[in-house]
């Protein structure tokens, strides 16, 4: 392992390494130095601010994904000759088994979690991971089978040797243009997933995705609109002409989550899985906490908690996901996003909404510019919401949280916020 680690990286006992960052991924690559005898010192500017002498002398940096490549210190480093290394890096230059990426603005954590238990089903020691649950280097175990990896754009922009067996770009809308400026950048740090030679899975229904073609490489695409290798069609998804399992057996809210299975799929046919199996494991599958997960159905209304849904991408997707309109939660902090974007879904798909949070006067200056009124609400907080929702629905509605906003001008974060909803429903009077 020494000798590869020199050979990508350069990386001796002479280096002078500094590990930027001491939260979860930052500690996980501590413990693999340490595990190598590669000496490093490590740096969070949560407990002392960087300086330009914080990195001067340093050979090699390697910088968790919360923080910027642009913070100036860590710019000068890099401009003086520091080598750029990250924790998937590492990971890839030592595997010797597939690995799978997954990236997207949306559905990243369901379609990987997805993966690992078609994986599991069909016999394999799966490691899942990076973005979600354990880091990449913490998975590390001599009898994977396969790894399978949600990574994010921070993870993906400086990562420089991945080249995984099969890989997909789910969806680019806009998030995180805080740290990329605009959507081309946040594009092409996803599309980072994409290099090497292995099997690329693309979304025929998102442009941007589309777009990523690459005519010399095999390619597998997958589609809820439109035929494709993997389609929905007569409520059924589809492999080719072949049916995979009906759409009723999938035991998620919203049309979306049929895109994340073709996903899946596709991914799964990709690496030799058998399919039959990963059907049977879909049928199984229980949503993840805080998206598009069914709370409660107190009093005849279906609550559902989608929480996790941060961005106007996400939150267009789960109401696009519905056949009848519904009682839409939104708002918190909306992270510089232009909430136009999201009125024409909420004309469309909202027979009411209820806005919370620091940037909900931008949500509903976007509704008040619609052709027809749809109702707007104001809550303080979730009781707020619960009684609002509760007074509006009649029984049969969705009342469906999916802020399309950060949860920290509020909450600690986005399952803060969830379970607090989930709360407010269960203290309601029968």
């Amino acid at each position: 392992m020494k000798s590869i680690l020199k050979e990508k990286f350069d990386l001796t006992p002479d280096s002078k390494i500094v590990v930027v960052g001491e939260g979860i991924t930052g500690t996980s690559v501590a413990n693999f130095l340490q595990a190598q005898n590669l000496p490093f010192s490590t740096v969070d500017s949560r407990k002392e601010p960087f300086t330009f002498e914080t990195f001067k002398g340093a050979s090699h940096l390697i910088i968790s994904p919360g923080v910027a490549l642009s913070e100036p210190t860590i710019a000068a480093a890099l401009n003086s000759g520091a080598k750029l290394v990250s924790d998937i890096d590492l990971f890839a230059a030592i595997v010797n088994v597939p690995i799978v990426g997954i990236t997207g603005a949306n559905g990243k954590s369901t379609v990987t979690t997805m993966l690992g238990d078609m994986a599991r089903a069909c016999g394999k020691n799966v490691g899942v991971g990076g973005n979600l649950g354990k880091p990449a280097l913490d998975l590390l175990d001599p009898k994977a089978d396969l790894y399978v990896l949600e990574l994010s754009s921070f993870q993906l922009e400086r990562s420089h040797v991945l080249n995984a067996a099969a890989a997909t770009v789910l969806n680019i809308s806009a998030d995180h243009l805080d740290r990329h400026d605009d959507l081309e950048n946040y594009a092409q740090a996803k599309q980072v997933i994409f290099s090497g030679d292995g099997v690329m899975v693309l979304n025929l229904d998102d442009e941007m995705v589309s777009a990523m073609r690459n005519d010399s490489r095999k390619t597998l695409t997958f589609s809820v609109k439109q035929k494709a290798d993997f389609h929905l069609t007569n409520q059924n998804l589809m492999h080719g002409e072949n049916i995979l399992m009906s759409l009723l057996d999938l035991p998620l809210e919203g049309k979306h989550n049929a895109a994340n299975a073709l996903a899946a799929f596709a991914l799964s046919y990709a690496i030799g899985l058998d399919l039959k199996l990963c059907a049977t494991a879909l049928r199984n599958f229980k949503a993840l906490h805080h998206r598009m997960e069914k709370v409660s159905t107190k009093n005849g209304i279906n609550w559902v908690n989608d929480s996790k849904a941060t961005n106007i991408g996400a939150c267009i997707a789960a109401l696009e996901g519905y056949d009848e309109k519904v009682i839409l939660v939104a708002g918190g902090e909306g992270k510089g996003q232009d909430m136009n974007e999201l009125a024409p879904v909420i004309y469309a798909k909202a027979k009411a909404v209820i806005l919370i949070g620091k940037d909900a006067p931008q949500i509903e200056a976007a509704i008040n510019r619609l052709p027809e009124i749809v109702p707007t609400y104001h809550a303080q907080d979730m009781q707020e919401v619960a009684a609002i929702a509760s007074h509006v629905a009649k029984s049969g509605d969705t009342v469906l949280l999916s802020p399309a906003c950060a949860s920290l001008d509020q909450y600690k974060n986005y399952q803060d916020r969830g379970n607090q909803f989930a709360a407010a429903i269960e203290a309601l009077p029968a």
